[in-house]
């Protein structure tokens, strides 16, 4: 508990013992529970205030406007980014494998046959 040990626990209520009486000791920490309780109150009355400004200003529109905006930037950039790799290399697209892989699995299946499941 805040890089306290046991013994420095024992020494500081005993010097708070000391200086206070057993008396006090029960007000002083009644009061600072409350002190307590009243900060925890008072943190989640703002955190529900915020939230309700929040929804009132319609925070979240702003947020969905904003995502709309990202991906129309980001539709328009690979667009730009699909037409210049289209002239580069003349329509066809360095990266688009599918018709060797067929071409790949046509020969395979004139090499060995249809490939069956043995159960």
């Amino acid at each position: 508990m805040f890089g306290i040990g046991g013994g420095e626990l024992i020494l500081i209520i005993f010097i708070a013992l000391m200086l206070f009486g057993s008396e006090k000791i029960p007000d002083i920490a009644r009061t600072l529970g409350k002190g307590m309780a009243h900060l925890k109150n008072a943190t989640n009355e703002i955190k529900s205030e915020i939230q309700r400004s929040a929804d009132n200003h319609e925070l979240s529109s702003l947020t969905r406007d904003f995502n709309r905006e990202v991906e129309e930037v980001k539709s328009g950039f690979d667009k730009i980014v699909n037409d210049e790799t289209n002239k580069l290399t003349g329509g066809n697209n360095p990266l688009d494998i599918s018709s060797e892989i067929n071409e790949v699995k046509e020969n395979f299946d004139d090499l060995t046959g249809p490939i069956k499941r043995q159960m």
